[in-house]
């Protein structure tokens, strides 16, 4: 079966095309390479063996978008990565985040309510909770106002979604991710932000090799035991994996409804200083850090309930924060030796 992935070339995206290739899926990517590059694709062959079939295509682009679905009419199914993802510079350039992830979105399920039968894969985030009532956060918990405009357009975008299956022969599966890092094991593919980083465990690794001088720690006067935000970071390779379960579920019409949504995290909340100290033991090595005054549009405290997934998917995170730290680390050297 042939599966596009949107944003294949990015952090999440490109370690689900690995997984759908071990699974034996039929892989096309299409990417704009706005926070990518086409080098992604050499660490995937080396790793499956098989080159995916890669199109630069913007899907802000209604036209090249629509060229595409002519060409490939024969998509089984669209788990789609693309959009901007980063909490800090969304509140700097809201408009940005607006054209890139509701645009981009609209356009996708235009092409898609034509077919007789589409399978939809939803990159959705934990932003859509706000700032939860109540921990562990499950898929129940109510939507509070999102504190960034990157997580008003996940909010937005599932209302999308759910408004267009009502009317459509779409069938979607939202996963509201909690904080993925590290990268395979292999090190051949990770996360490779350009510039400086947004977010926290790419910014620790490269300051742990030298290449930023300190990092910068948020807030330490936070309501948490030691004072600074705690988050429930998933190991990117257990994340991916779970988009290859959500679409099967969905090629194998075991669905219950037209839309469903499932949380994907570890369960357990970690504090900034908690994934500093992971670090410095997997590294061997000191961070320097500095605390700062809070950055607008972050929470508290966001950890999963991951209950729904664990037994409706059958899925379940295996590796721990040490673990993920680790393979992040590892990615980092190799990228820079």
């Amino acid at each position: 079966m042939k599966i596009l992935v949107t944003g294949g070339l990015g952090f999440i995206g490109s370690h689900t095309v690995v997984e759908l290739q071990n699974e034996g899926f039929e892989v096309v990517i299409i990417d704009n390479l706005s926070n990518s590059t086409t080098s992604v694709l050499d660490g995937i062959v080396a790793i499956t063996g098989q080159l995916p079939l890669f199109e630069k295509v913007d899907v802000r682009e209604k036209s090249a978008l629509q060229d595409f679905f002519k060409k490939h009419n024969d998509i089984a199914g669209v788990i789609h990565f693309a959009a901007s993802k980063a909490v800090g510079e969304s509140v700097e350039n809201p408009l940005l985040y607006y054209e890139n992830n509701i645009n981009s979105l609209v356009y996708l399920l235009q092409e898609l309510q034509q077919k007789s039968n589409a399978n939809f894969i939803f990159s959705s985030s934990c932003t859509v909770y706000g700032q939860a009532e109540k921990m562990p956060i499950t898929e129940d918990s109510s939507i509070q106002i999102a504190m960034s405009p990157y997580g008003n357009t996940k909010q937005i975008g599932e209302e999308i979604i759910t408004d267009v299956a009502k009317v459509s022969n779409i069938n979607a599966i939202l996963l509201r991710y909690f904080n993925p890092i590290g990268a395979h094991p292999s090190a051949e593919i990770g996360e490779l932000p350009i510039g400086v980083p947004q977010n926290l465990v790419p910014f620790i690794t490269q300051t742990g090799f030298g290449l930023r001088k300190e990092l910068a720690v948020y807030g330490d006067n936070y309501p948490t035991p030691d004072g600074t935000a705690i988050r429930d970071y998933i190991h990117v390779v257990d994340l991916a994996k779970a988009h290859v379960i959500a679409l099967q579920r969905l090629l194998n019409n075991k669905n219950i409804e037209k839309v469903e949504t499932f949380n994907l995290g570890t369960g357990t909340g970690s504090s900034v200083l908690e994934v500093i100290a992971a670090f410095e033991k997997v590294s061997g090595q000191k961070l320097p850090y500095k605390i700062v005054a809070r950055r607008e549009g972050d929470i508290t405290s966001a950890y999963a309930n991951t209950d729904k997934a664990n037994n409706i998917l059958g899925w379940k995170a295996q590796s721990t924060l040490e673990e993920a730290m680790e393979s992040a680390w590892k990615w980092e050297q190799k990228i820079r030796s």
